[in-house]
């Protein structure tokens, strides 16, 4: 996806799928082969039903789900007290209560379907941050006894080098290798006769008594039920992206003596918030202990201090842990957030027929992968499920009106971009192995020299609502800062909402330097 390696992107299994061929009709339809498409499809099959996966990438679980730092948490990433004020007591005791069953949901498969992945259940800290004041935790810690997670204070996290202050602990947290998780379930999907399909793309869903798909090169499948699993939902232009905004997060992981860290899940209060795992040695790979650290969030595609942020994460991951030997992965994912912190679940918010919805992770996109599977086989089972009115896809909280009309507020703002000027003024001031949008005219062009010096020009506008992309020289990308869409240096999308990259137009010759 990009010029870093996530940890997990290198685990040896075999997730590769086959060949879509001349299928035309099928049964249930899931868009989309990350943890949250193949949880639902695992939870369908264990039904009876017939399920077929389509995913874009040459392999199952390369999205976001490659690009996580894996912490399984009942513990609301927003905040109880947040969830608490927005939607009320009941609804914050049905999340908690939701994602709590969604992690014993992936204990109970990992055990069923012998996937040997690293799970392990863990405590989780939510600390004081560095100048913090401890009685901020008050109100968070009052809001998760309400909700039922029952915390219990201490006045330090029991750690070795983590002198962070007073903190809550939570017991039963969970920690697992995603990829391995994602194999092992594929392995399973197969084997009660599911399909899983890859390279497929997917450019259009239209509801109805039969749901036509379509595909890339002007053909099309019908399905009776199709579940939208694509992080980012492709199928909508306005109506879901409106509800909640994309941000990319910044992730190391560094090499440690073993035993030096507790394992455990730890997150701390500042804005936005560091969080911090284990991941063990592996014996097979050789791989050493590893230490994982998150956080320096800000909104996709609206900084340009990339590097800046891996190295405030490197010195915050040193202060707090002196024993680190080096940084051995970095890389950044993206999460998309809501307005009240909880995941957009359920039938289609735009009225589509037979359509099901997964999307808005809110950091939290593991566990709600899981409460996805249930709720959605549920909905497309015919059943109750008290979950409906908690991830409705169709809500808006009055209470949150305020965040909603900011969010919106910004969204509009990004569109100033079409009436700037570029970032340089000719492809000559471009180095090598590096990316920057230029003005010509009217329009806006997104131009990329490799690292051979060839200059390759696109236009610079998304495919999905005509914002135009910023250069992100971390990951040698090109992000959109309206949806979050993301394309390689060279106009790939790999990432939507966007369905197909950029405009890309002819390729010039190495533009002279100097």
């Amino acid at each position: 996806m990009s010029s870093t390696q996530s940890l997990w992107a290198g685990a040896r299994s075999d997730r590769t799928g086959d060949v879509l061929g001349n299928l035309k009709k099928i049964d249930v339809c899931i868009v989309g082969g990350g943890i949250a498409g193949l949880t639902t499809a695992y939870l369908l099959l264990l039904e009876g039903r017939s399920v077929t996966i389509l995913e874009s990438r040459e392999e199952i679980g390369a999205g976001e789900t490659a690009y996580t730092s894996a912490h399984l948490s009942s513990i609301i990433d927003d905040g109880f007290a947040r969830v608490e004020s927005i939607r009320g007591r009941d609804i914050a005791k049905r999340a908690y209560q939701s994602h709590a069953e969604a992690v014993t949901l992936i204990e109970l498969i990992c055990r069923k379907e012998a996937i040997d992945c690293d799970f392990q259940r863990v405590d989780g800290f939510l600390c004081v941050a560095d100048g913090r004041d401890p009685d901020t935790l008050d109100e968070e810690e009052a809001a998760a006894n309400r909700a039922g997670a029952a915390p219990e204070r201490l006045q330090k996290v029991p750690c070795k080098h983590f002198h962070t202050g007073a903190c809550l602990r939570y017991a039963n947290q969970a920690r697992f290798h995603p990829l391995k998780f994602m194999a092992g379930l594929a392995k399973a999907i197969r084997d009660l006769g599911g399909r899983i399909f890859t390279n497929v793309q997917v450019n259009g869903i239209k509801g109805g008594p039969m749901v036509t798909v379509k595909l890339e090169g002007d053909r099309q499948l019908e399905a009776n039920q199709v579940v939208v699993a694509t992080n980012s939902p492709i199928h909508q232009v306005t109506l879901l992206h409106t509800k909640m905004a994309a941000y990319t997060s910044y992730v190391i992981a560094a090499e440690i003596p073993p035993d030096t860290v507790r394992d455990a899940l730890i997150w701390d209060t500042q804005e936005p918030y560091h969080y911090v795992r284990i991941q063990p040695a592996d014996p097979v790979t050789g791989e050493p202990e590893l230490l994982i650290v998150g956080g320096e969030d800000h909104k996709t595609g609206q900084a340009e201090d990339q590097e800046e942020r891996w190295k405030r994460l490197e010195e915050w991951a040193r202060k707090h842990n002196p024993d680190i030997t080096r940084i051995r992965y970095r890389w950044s994912g993206q999460v998309f957030e809501t307005l009240d912190g909880l995941a957009f679940i359920g039938a289609d918010s735009g009225g589509a027929e037979n359509v099901f919805v997964v999307t808005g992770d809110s950091g939290m996109g593991l566990t709600h992968a899981a409460i996805a599977g249930r709720l959605l086989t549920d909905l497309m089972s015919g059943r109750p499920s008290d979950l409906i009115e908690v991830y409705s896809p169709s809500r808006i909280p009055l209470r949150a009106a305020g965040t909603y009309v900011t969010e919106n507020f910004n969204l509009a703002a990004q569109y100033s971009d079409w009436i700037t000027g570029g970032d340089v003024s000719d492809a000559k001031d471009i180095p090598a192995g590096c990316g920057a949008v230029i003005r010509k005219g009217l329009t806006k062009l997104a131009v990329y020299r490799d690292e051979d010096g060839q200059v390759h020009e696109m236009s610079a506008v998304c495919p999905h609502m005509k914002g135009v992309v910023h250069w992100n020289d971390g990951e040698k990308t090109w992000d959109c800062p309206c949806h979050g869409s993301r394309f390689t240096a060279e106009g790939e999308v790999i990432h939507g909402p966007a369905t197909e990259g950029l405009k890309s137009l002819e390729a010039r010759k190495p533009a002279a330097v100097g």
